[in-house]
Formats: C-alpha cells, structure tokens, sequence
C-alpha cells in the first residue's frame, strides 16, 4: 500500500496528490508515468509523475475525477493509501540545452508539461510556458512554472486570466518574433490542441515534441489502445513514447480512431479538458 501524504484541490475537479513512493521517486525521469490502481478489481490509471522528491520519497500526481476510477483516487484522503502504483514506465523526454524553449499545455497537459519545462530550465535553456484553460480557475500550476520558468503566458478562454483566447495565437506571436523564436517547442493537452501546434510549426521547421498521454488506456502496450503511425511506422504511446517528433504523428488517423472508441466518459474527459480553437480542424 502506497501512502497518500498530501490531497490538494488545485482547481474545479483537479487534485495534487503527494504519494509515499521512495524507489519510484529515486528512480523516475521527466516525461515518465506510473499506473495506480486505488484497489482490488479497481481501474488500472496512467498517470504523469509531475514531480519527485528524492529525500522525501515522494512522487506527486494530478489527477481530474471525471470518471469512476479518478474519482475514487481523489478522494482519498491524507493518511490513506493507493494499492498498486507501477513505474517509472514511458521513455524519458530527452533533456538538452539548445537555447530558447517553449512549452505548451493545455487543460491538465499543463501537470505533465510541468516537470518537462523544470527539467529544461536546469539544463538551462530560455523557456516560457504558455498554459491554456477554460478560465481563471483552471488555470493551474502558473505560479509553480513562475519560479523557474523566464516567461509564463496564460491563456484564458473567457478572458478572465490573461490573454483572452487560444494557446496556439499566443505561440504565433513568439514564433514570428525572430528575438524571441524558440529553437524547439514542447506541447501538452489535447490531441486537437497538439495537432494544430505541430501544423502551425511545420512551415518555420521549429523541432515540436508532442506527448500522447491523452491517448493511453493501459500503458504496457498490451491493449494496443494508444497505437499511432509516426513517420509511417507503428507506435505505442505508453511505451515507445509518450513522447514524439509532432510532425511526424498522423493525427488525422489519430483523431478518427479515437472518435471510434469515444465512450460517454471519454467524451466527458474531453470536454472538460479541451482548450482549442478553430485550429482544430487542421
């Protein structure tokens, strides 16, 4: 049994939740994941490692409770604790200094671009973090990415916090500013919101990673759920990623197969945590 040391509502159904995990903790890389299982017989959920603490023993997850099996692991209170937590599983994200970085999340993509954006910052590359919600109060982590992040942009689609509209129209204006072009882009959040920033990057040949969380049901490549082409080639997310070239990923193809399997909770977790525009359609 797993320790839950810390539950924190962050935003409206978004809780951070602190887990006793020493070898996890010790062990885990930016980009990786682990798979919790609150019980017997429970849902088996992806979750992105958000942070660590080493000398605490400490992981930290964030989790939407959208569905019956997030609910159940958000509820959990402090002194409680989760029976199976596996990992750390998923390719690390290659972690280089090649100067101005920025990252993109969406939604809760912005709790998985968290550790990715701090662990290039000490890498010390330049990164902004632009990050999307719906308004004010789901915008999350901006205060966290502010202590080490150069540049923080928030997006808001009420125009309640921030810029008043999409990530992707704040990235345009750093893209066709040659003092500020970044050298790669890291993108988070709904398969939509990727797709459009990998068509918006293509023409200027910026490097744009994109991570396919959103897509993974198992994460052992067993269910065959998070499969996607890149670059002609099959690919498990959960297991050859999650992590990919953008330009390389068939979101098309992506987007088709995942409207196939798009269950009443599926549909309920995208709505809840899209932040697109008309862009989607690319």
């Amino acid at each position: 049994m797993y320790e839950v040391i810390s539950n924190e509502l962050i935003a409206p159904g978004i809780h951070r939740i602190e887990v006793r995990a020493p070898r996890i903790a010790a062990a885990r890389l930016p980009g990786q994941f682990v798979i919790v299982r609150r019980g017997e017989g429970d849902e088996r959920i992806p979750l992105t490692i958000a942070d660590a603490d080493t000398q605490a023993g400490t992981i930290t997850l964030i989790i939407q409770a959208i569905g019956e099996g997030t609910e159940k692991l958000a509820a959990i209170e402090p002194g409680g604790g989760i029976r199976d937590v596996a990992g750390p599983l998923g390719m690390p994200t290659g972690i280089e200094k090649v100067g101005k970085v920025v990252c993109v999340g969406g939604g809760v993509g912005t709790a998985v671009l968290f550790p990715l954006a701090k662990a290039l910052a000490d890498a010390g590359n330049h990164v902004t973090a632009i990050i999307g919600a719906r308004s004010e109060e789901f915008a999350m982590l901006r205060d966290e990415l502010a202590e080490f992040c150069d540049e923080v942009i928030v997006t808001t689609e009420d125009g309640s916090l921030g810029i008043k509209g999409f990530v992707t129209a704040a990235l345009g204006e750093i893209i066709e500013d040659p003092a500020r072009r970044p050298e790669a882009i890291y993108a988070v959040g709904p398969v939509p919101m990727m797709a459009a920033i990998a068509e918006q990057t293509r023409p200027s040949g910026i490097h744009t990673i994109v991570s396919l969380n959103p897509i993974m049901v198992d994460g052992t490549g067993m269910c065959g759920g998070c499969r996607v082409t890149v670059g002609g080639e099959i690919k498990f997310a959960c297991v050859d990623g999650p992590e990919f070239d953008g330009h390389l990923v068939d979101f098309r193809e992506l987007a088709t197969r995942q409207q196939a399997y798009c269950d009443d909770q599926h549909c309920r977790l995208a709505d809840a945590t899209a932040q697109t525009g008309p862009e989607d359609d690319a």
